[in-house]
């Protein structure tokens, strides 16, 4: 077939629903319902999440010492992220300090995760089947395969090979590549050897040439392709005006490991910046009974519900959200890239939603550049990685750019070190309105008449795949009260009545 597939033949929906269950090619479970009425027309979506994990419930009681060991288990696709944020908050309950060294090395196996993370979902989960073999190829095509069939083998080679280069760097330095273990209260585990130093610094020039190509892909296959580019840039789609929330450093440039979190509204300008000892005053969570994940939200602001603008308290964080709230990029090569970005979406800040993609094709060339740039430092190898505690722990807060979006995680504990309260805010939470917000518009845009094809059901899916979210990591308190949703079918298996809960969000239909 001829790559993209943009179109596709519509069919009329039977009955007033439609439904996508399970959504695919995500991390963890979530269904889309989409109500039609009487004429066919959207009348409103819910993109809930349906599954409940429960960290923050069952680590309680749980030595502190061990959080960081234990909360990479929340998920296989962002344990770093876990992993770095709980040291971080250890460190700061043990009023710890770690030596430089120690934080380059957190900050180079970190920037290799990223690299892991940002490669398999542009390659693989998103950009690839979505965008370069088309949203209405068929399911047998729009795949890894299909994407290997559009770009060629040599690409695809390219891909794995770099991609295991990112995971041969998080095991020498995690001590394992998907379950890092090297994080300790003050410090890591181990210095780095000039042996591995080498190692990884053959690696990095390889990673920096995979990050231009990967702009390269980019551009060839997507913005070369006016097709394309109309719907990235087509505001009746995937767009929002909102809020943004990214950590930058003292010069408000972006970085993935430490910094200050910067927010901006969406004209642009700051309107807060906080640390991890304030987050409460500037973030807050509703509670809706439709789904296991909550939604974060602007606490100055307010939840408004689902509607953007400066009103709403809506913010929304991952690669694009950091190339918004900072005023440059901390590498050369991504820093030009960003120029390039912006110049072509019109200026800052972008608020289509698509451009998260672009966004963090961009952000591979910024982890690359880093890396390269910690492993060549002389005191990468400096054997002092550790600063014993000598206090006891009471609370602490970490917070870290993780290639989601911003993640906080928050522990205290009582006077033997037990943990009694936890609190995780995930970046594909904080996302998580933004994704209904995208695919209320998208749907109301697209479904009319009551008909439906594959093509636009993957765009409503396409609504949550550009945030790349994690829901095995963001689901930990339950709902206002459980959901119901009963369906009674005849002798032909033919659905006869549905009765859902009624909610304050959603009404009952039956």
């Amino acid at each position: 077939m001829t790559y993209p597939k943009l179109t596709d033949e519509k069919r009329k929906v039977a009955g007033r629903v439609v439904r996508i269950a399970p959504a695919t090619r995500l991390e963890g479970h979530a269904q889309i319902s989409v109500f039609l009425d009487e004429k066919g027309e959207v009348e409103d979506t819910y993109f809930q999440v349906v599954e409940l994990r429960g960290f923050e419930e069952f680590c309680k009681g749980r030595p502190i010492d061990e959080i960081a060991r234990i909360t990479t288990r929340l998920c296989g696709v962002c344990p770093w992220p876990h992993h770095m944020a709980a040291t971080k908050a250890v460190d700061m309950a043990y009023n710890i300090d770690p030596p430089p060294t120690a934080k380059k090395l957190r900050e180079l196996g970190y920037c290799a995760h990223f690299l892991h993370s940002h490669i398999a979902h542009i390659y693989a989960m998103a950009v690839g089947p979505d965008l370069i073999c088309g949203w209405a190829a068929t399911p047998a095509e729009r795949n890894i395969v299909g994407v290997l069939n559009a770009v060629g083998p040599e690409i695809g080679r390219r891909v794995l090979v770099n991609r295991a280069h990112s995971a041969t760097i998080q095991e020498i330095i995690g001590g394992k590549a998907t379950h890092p273990i090297f994080g300790l209260p003050g410090g890591i585990s181990q210095a780095l050897s000039a042996e591995n130093r080498d190692r990884i610094a053959a690696m990095t020039t390889e990673l920096v040439e995979f990050g231009k190509f990967t702009l390269e892909v980019v551009d060839r296959f997507i913005l070369q392709n006016r097709q394309l580019l109309d719907v990235v840039l087509n505001r009746d789609l995937f767009y929002h005006e909102t809020y943004y929330m990214g950590l930058v450093d003292r010069q408000n440039r972006a970085n993935f490991y430490d910094g200050e979190v910067r927010i901006i509204n969406p004209a642009g300008q700051e309107v807060g910046r906080f640390g991890p000892r304030n987050y409460t005053e500037y973030m807050a969570e509703h509670v809706v009974p439709w789904s296991y994940l909550k939604m974060p939200y602007l606490r100055k602001v307010g939840w408004k519900g689902f509607v953007d603008g400066p009103d709403s308290g809506i913010v929304r964080v991952a690669p694009l959200a950091r190339l918004n709230v900072s005023d440059r990029l901390p590498t050369p090569l991504a820093q030009a890239a960003a120029e390039n970005f912006f110049r072509i979406m019109g200026g800052k800040p972008v608020h289509h939603t698509l451009a998260f993609h672009w966004a963090r094709a961009i952000e591979v060339m910024m982890a690359a550049e880093r890396l390269q740039e910690l492993i060549s430092d002389p005191d990468i190898t400096n054997p002092d990685v550790r600063h014993i505690p000598t206090e006891k722990p009471t609370w602490g807060v970490g917070i870290v750019a993780a290639p989601r979006g911003t993640l906080m995680h928050h522990y205290e504990c009582d006077d033997k070190g037990l943990l009694t309260k936890i609190n995780l805010l995930v970046a594909s939470s904080i996302n998580y309105p933004g994704m209904n917000l995208t695919m209320k518009k998208v749907a109301k845009a697209l479904i009319h008449n009551g008909e439906v094809s594959d093509g636009i059901l993957n765009m409503l899916e396409m609504c949550f795949r550009a945030y790349d979210p994690c829901f095995s990591c963001s689901t930990h308190a339950l709902p206002g009260q459980m959901p119901m949703d009963v369906r009674i079918f005849d002798h032909r298996n033919q659905m006869i009545r549905r009765i859902a809960r009624g909610t304050e969000d959603g009404p009952a239909r039956d």
